[in-house]
């Protein structure tokens, strides 16, 4: 178990990496303006779950066999940045979902794939959360209980984020959204 000590600080660590906009909050933030309260925080929910899977990963070891391999982590970074780019594609065309109870679950499963193709997410087991572990200690628990510290605090700051995005009306929203989608894609490509 890490120290109380160490998971302060990592607690601390992390909440600062989170307030700095990435990937995810730019997407639950588009879902937020473009479906409303209800969308943004469903959207959420499906991020989380992918933050869940890059956790269960990085405690079987997975998250640094990717790390390890140039090619299966470009192949993710170019998987999320072609699902970004198609979302994208597709709000501009108009093609979102016009309501969110028929929506819920394609949101929910969009926010999973977001997060879970997401390699600064995959990084940040790979590289950050190492740092925390105490080597002489049960790893696999310390990287899970790091790894669930990270995603009780994702989700509070990701359902800030939504509830404070739900609270702005933009006049054509598809655009907006389509727009953020296409640009997430490119900087995931980059």
């Amino acid at each position: 178990m890490p120290s109380p000590d160490t998971l302060l600080l990592f607690a601390a660590a992390t909440l600062v990496l989170l307030l700095v906009p990435g990937p995810s909050v730019l997407f639950i933030v588009a879902r937020t303006l473009e479906h409303g309260r209800r969308g943004g925080l469903t959207s959420m929910l499906g991020v989380e779950t992918g933050a869940l899977l890059h956790v269960l990963a990085a405690t079987a070891g997975l998250g640094a066999l990717v790390a390890a391999s140039p090619h299966a982590l470009l192949a993710l970074k170019l998987a999320g940045a072609a699902y970004l780019l198609y979302m994208g594609v597709r709000a501009f065309r108009g093609r979102g979902e016009a309501a969110v109870t028929r929506a819920g679950s394609k949101l929910y499963r969009q926010g999973l794939l977001v997060d879970a193709l997401n390699p600064k997410t995959a990084m940040f087991f790979v590289a950050f959360l190492p740092q925390f572990i105490d080597p002489a200690g049960d790893v696999a628990l310390q990287t899970l209980l790091l790894g669930l510290t990270f995603v009780a605090l994702a989700t509070l700051t990701d359902t800030a984020y939504a509830l404070l995005a739900s609270t702005i009306r933009i006049r054509h929203v598809s655009k907006v959204a389509g727009a953020t989608y296409i640009g997430l894609a490119g900087a995931l490509a980059v």
